[in-house]
């Protein structure tokens, strides 16, 4: 919201309010560019705007006329005129709408019942209809009795039609134009339209004199029912409709002609869609040509005729598209002698009338309207589908939603009126609509005041809105001094040649810095030369989210420094674990350890691949100085002189992790196999301090006695053993001998 006030660059409060609904103007007295006055409420009260200065007039609605919905019953002993019918609330209202700001109302639609219907029945007499006349001369009384089930208020009225009277359509030969049918046939010269009864509430009139009708006939088979369409819809004082429920039943068993056909005829002229019926007869069709259907759905919606096709079957494909076409329009199949009409229209209307669907008369330039629907059984519709419900019966009531927005002001700012009604009735809500352009403050303006330069403006909710001509804050310049090259000097800096930094326009000659979208970015400086948000990134955040960008510079908070307030002064970091910064071999830098000591790596220099461990390193030296023995012993003098030693009783006396110095904690293995201890540490002086644990742990001598007796004891003990298992062996094998001389000495006395 803020982004579109302030792209506006307005220079009144009026244009500040059609800028957006979220827009207000700050009309107390400030020393900033007038378009500055206008932004986003919150803007406004942060940039220290009171209330009560600031104008942001809102939209309203005002119901004129709100009649409720009529209930009756069929058969009430009160009868209502048509017109004191009301099916549709509210009738007339006001809305008062700003620029992005839509308005909505609620729109409540009830059927009533015994609602009162006029039915014209438009009858194709070419001669393929000639069983279909014969069942319809009965109609008007059949009818009035079905009806009458429906609303104790019907009227009903018969045209009929063939075919425009000029060639290819028909023969214009004198025989044919006295008799079109062939043989011995008897039928009526061909004509265009003609209203042979206009409607009535008497059904015998209608029998007696559809009864008089005859057969006419023609050449092609499309016939002329369009022109008679268009006659019946726009004739409405000859064919006799009230402001009631309107039905067209048009019946044919033949296709249709439109606008174009009528050039086979030389008949070029488009239909001008206004009645030409002299004597119950339509007296143009040789001049005129047949209607388009956006010209029949035109006319049909302007008249509220809800149109029922009732056609053969053979042309059920070519009328049902030309229903969706027509809206509130129904289509049933005929049969071939017209027995079943009276069924047809009873299911046509009661089609028809279980939907109901708004439109609305044409929009004004930049306003648009929207619907919703709150139907029966909880469906609910937006978009194309919210203009309608379905499966509504006599009785029921649904409501809709209705936005109006305005997207920009008329320009001549005056009211408009729209209306909204449902298809196929009579009764409509009448919107007037006014537009709120201008600010109250600005009826209070002061012309010519001196406020503005001289008086060359007129003084208005705290600024200058400036005479033709004239421009400026204060309307202190004329629109040919601002192009002169000699005010745009004082908008360029020295040894440049852009104005404003090219950011901003050069008026009486002072920068007047654009505006950005995003509000938080701001141009500044005399010549627009600052901004705050041209400065260097890290991280993708202006100055790295640690300083405030000023004229393209960062200003970094305390303990960052860089150009994009990138490098950190804390040194936490880089400390080793053992307390030393970067481990004593190198420099932190921007929180970042740089190691000077080639051999070591690392956050904090501490990981050195190639060093031999410090425990290895000095384990020789610490041997022949601690214990006089080692390697070293014969060189100690020489090699191990270079760190100071020091002897504790035992473990628990050496020095521990947490000093400041690094310390190494150390366990080798002397030549005598015996463990000794001792730590190593540098101080921040560099001297090598060492603590040794005086005596090493040696490993006792083995214990003789009990090893000889144990070793003693196993010879003797395996030795048994084996005297055991030999014994064991020994038995066994003597009783097998025995047992095999038991056998020979047996076998040895069977023999005998």
């Amino acid at each position: 919201g803020g982004s579109d006030c302030i792209k506006a660059n307005a220079k009144s409060c009026g244009e500040c309010i059609q800028a957006g609904p979220n827009c207000g103007w700050c009309k107390k007295t400030v020393r900033e560019p007038t378009s500055a006055r206008c932004d986003d409420l919150a803007a406004l009260k942060s940039k220290g705007c009171p209330m009560e200065d600031i104008e942001n007039p809102r939209g309203s609605k005002q119901v004129l006329e709100d009649r409720e919905v009529t209930n009756r019953k069929i058969g009430a002993a009160e009868k209502l005129k048509p017109e004191a019918i009301t099916q549709i609330q509210p009738q007339k209202l006001v809305l008062k709408l700003r620029v992005g700001e839509p308005q909505t109302f609620s729109l409540k639609f009830k059927r009533a019942e015994d609602y009162p219907i006029d039915l014209y029945y438009l009858m194709d007499l070419s001669y393929s209809m000639k069983d279909d006349l014969e069942n319809v001369k009965s109609l008007g009384t059949a009818l009035m009795v079905e009806m009458g089930k429906i609303t104790s208020d019907f009227r009903i009225g018969f045209g009929s039609f063939v075919e425009k009277t000029v060639m290819p359509y028909i023969s214009t030969t004198p025989a044919k134009l006295r008799n079109p049918c062939t043989g011995d046939q008897n039928c009526t010269s061909p004509f265009s339209y003609k209203n042979v009864l206009s409607l009535t509430s008497e059904g015998n009139k209608f029998n007696e004199l559809v009864g008089k009708q005859h057969i006419s006939g023609n050449l092609d088979s499309p016939e002329g029912g369009f022109d008679a369409i268009m006659q019946v819809a726009v004739c409405g004082e000859q064919i006799g409709w009230r402001n009631v429920t309107r039905l067209l039943v048009f019946s044919t068993d033949a296709g249709f002609h439109f606008a174009g056909d009528g050039k086979l005829g030389g008949i070029v002229l488009p239909n001008d869609g206004k009645c030409h019926l002299e004597n119950n007869m339509y007296t143009m069709s040789h001049y005129y040509d047949y209607p388009s259907i956006a010209h029949l759905v035109q006319k049909l919606s302007e008249n509220n005729i809800q149109t029922i096709f009732a056609v053969t079957e053979e042309f059920q494909a070519v009328y049902k598209e030309l229903k969706n076409l027509i809206p509130k329009s129904a289509v049933g199949t005929l049969s071939s002698n017209s027995s079943n009409v009276i069924q047809l229209i009873i299911d046509a209307y009661n089609s028809l009338s279980s939907e109901v669907i708004l439109e609305n008369s044409k929009l004004p330039k930049g306003v648009t309207i929207s619907y919703k629907s709150f139907c029966k059984n909880g469906v609910n519709d937006t978009q194309e589908d919210g203009r309608k419900c379905s499966n509504i019966s006599i009785g029921d009531e649904v409501k809709f939603e209705i936005n109006v927005t305005a997207n920009e002001c008329p320009k001549k700012e005056q009211n408009e009126t729209i209306k909204i009604k449902p298809l196929g009735f009579t009764e409509e809500v009448e919107i007037n609509l006014q537009f709120i352009c201008e600010c109250q403050c600005q009826s209070e303006g002061e012309p010519n005041s001196p406020a503005c330069h001289e008086g060359n403006g007129t003084f208005e909710c705290g600024a200058c809105r400036c005479n033709e001509g004239r421009i400026g804050r204060l309307c202190e310049c004329s629109t040919d001094e601002v192009n002169s090259e000699d005010m745009d000097a004082y908008c360029r800096r020295e040894n440049s040649t852009e104005i404003c930094s090219n950011n901003g326009e050069c008026i009486c000659g002072q920068c007047v810095c654009k505006k950005r979208e995003n509000t938080n970015e701001v141009y500044s400086g005399k010549y627009c030369e600052c901004d705050n948000f041209n400065c260097d990134r890290s991280n993708g955040l202006i100055c790295g989210g640690n300083g405030i960008c000023k004229c393209r510079v960062c200003e970094c908070f305390p303990n960052f420094t860089g150009s994009a307030c990138d490098c950190s002064l804390d040194t936490f970091p880089c400390m080793a674990s053992n307390g030393q910064i970067c481990n004593g071999r190198g420099t932190c830098e921007c929180g970042t350890c740089n190691c000077t000591d080639p051999k070591f790596q690392g956050p904090t220099c501490e990981m050195c691949q190639t060093c031999v461990g410090v425990c290895a390193e000095h384990k020789d030296c610490v041997q022949c100085r601690a214990f006089d023995k080692g390697e070293k012993k014969e060189t100690c003098s020489q090699e191990c002189m270079h760190f100071n030693m020091t002897r504790v009783e035992s473990r628990d006396k050496l020095p521990q992790p947490g000093q400041p110095d690094p310390l190494s904690h150390c366990k080798e293995k002397d030549v005598d196999d015996c463990w000794f201890y001792f730590t190593y540490s540098v101080n921040s002086n560099g001297d090598a301090n060492v603590h040794v644990v005086e005596t090493p742990e040696c490993p006792s001598g083995p214990d003789i006695i009990p090893i000889v007796a144990g070793v003693v004891a196993g010879i003797v003990l395996i030795g048994l053993a084996l005297l055991l298992i030999w014994k064991l062996l020994m038995i066994i094998h003597d009783r097998r001998e025995f047992a095999k001389f038991e056998k020979e000495k047996m076998n040895a006395k069977w023999d005998t």
